[in-house]
């Protein structure tokens, strides 16, 4: 048997958080249809305290739009009994959105400072002393290939000339073998 690494640890605990919310999620449409209540994928993420990306999910998805169809079709007399929202369950459900907002705020504060604070550790853990180095080793390769450059560019003009020569002497060649047929066929 194998130990189980701290990781190992923290991905079993979120999955079975996850399997807790997406549960939670099921049973808040469930409820939410029998008591008649609007379905709409913000409401039901409020309603189970999840994240509206989670209701999106593929497995979650499909049951809240299924919900949200079964009330379009259902009879219009329902609606016309009282099943609509009171002012004070709008209320409600405002204050548990600005709630929600609050402390997405909150953690996303706190996100973005424990990142500020890993980015500067990282920072402060390269020491001036070794970017200087590597600084200095990359001038010092990018002068050699300057120089290596500077050395090759009489070559390319020669070789160039040489491309030329050959081109030349090729064509000529080219003519003299046309001028011996010619000379062949006219015998």
């Amino acid at each position: 048997m194998t130990a189980r690494t701290p990781a190992d640890v923290l991905a079993e605990s979120r999955r079975q958080a996850s399997l807790l919310k997406r549960q939670r999620v099921l049973d808040t449409v469930r409820r939410m249809l029998d008591d008649g209540e609007p379905i709409s994928f913000a409401a039901v993420a409020r309603a189970a305290k999840v994240s509206t990306w989670l209701v999106y999910a593929e497995g979650i998805r499909e049951h809240v739009q299924a919900a949200i169809q079964r009330q379009e079709q259902a009879p219009v007399t329902e609606a016309a009994q009282g099943r609509r929202a009171s002012p004070a369950s709008l209320h409600t459900d405002l204050a548990m959105a600005r709630e929600e907002i609050k402390e997405l705020r909150t953690e996303r504060d706190q996100l973005r400072a424990a990142m500020r604070q890993h980015l500067g550790h990282q920072l402060d853990q390269i020491s001036n002393r070794k970017l200087t180095e590597r600084i200095t080793e990359l001038t010092e390769a990018n002068r050699k290939l300057e120089h290596e450059l500077a050395q090759l560019r009489p070559l390319t003009d020669h070789i160039q000339e040489l491309e030329r020569d050959l081109a030349a002497a090729r064509m000529s060649l080219r003519q003299m073998i046309r001028d011996g047929n010619q000379h062949n066929l006219e015998d």
